[in-house]
């Protein structure tokens, strides 16, 4: 395949240990905001930012064992331009072998998880319209039509705490951040 979709590297996942310390560094010393937060599957999940446009820049996960065998990143995530977009990184994917995915909706965006060579973490992903409160992930089929895939979005979103349109919350997050620089 000699073209494919144009990737832009968007946010990272960090496995803390003490995550109040993280916290502290990340929200007092680096200037970064909380956008979110929350537990997923048990864990505590920060999501930080100083970007109106990015609902996170960097995750704060709570899970860092103290051996340290364990990869510290949580995830490395690749933004997208459309579903179609995604759909053919993920055949791409598959064309390499990679079997294992992991396809959800966030609510905010479309998303697939996979495992690099040495087992690190990726997402790719698609931005919605809308926002809901984080963490969130439901299945979804990406062998669907783009249409049954936005109109199931949707209708889920529509249904989840935080509810509204993703432009509506980068106004509310940018005065946020001014307010907060001043």
């Amino acid at each position: 395949m000699n073209s494919r979709p144009h990737l832009q590297f968007a946010h990272m996942g960090i496995y803390v240990s003490d995550m109040e310390k993280m916290y502290d560094f990340y929200t007092r010393v680096l200037g970064f905001h909380v956008s979110d937060e929350g537990l997923n599957r048990g864990s505590r999940l920060v999501f930080l930012t100083r970007d109106a446009n990015e609902h996170h820049q960097i995750v704060l996960a709570q899970g860092r064992p103290d051996d340290m065998s364990f990869n510290v990143i949580n995830q490395i995530s690749f933004r997208t331009g459309s579903l179609d977009d995604l759909k053919s990184m993920k055949s791409l994917l598959e064309s390499e072998g990679i079997v294992e995915f992991r396809q959800v909706t966030h609510g905010n965006a479309w998303s697939i998880y996979f495992a690099d060579p040495e087992g690190n973490r990726l997402e790719i992903f698609v931005d919605t319209p809308w926002h809901i409160d984080q963490p969130a992930g439901e299945p979804v089929d990406f062998t669907d039509s783009n249409e049954a895939i936005t109109a199931a979005t949707e209708a889920h979103v529509r249904t989840q705490p935080g509810y509204g349109s993703m432009t509506n919350w980068r106004v509310g997050l940018a005065k946020m951040l001014e307010d907060a620089a001043s």
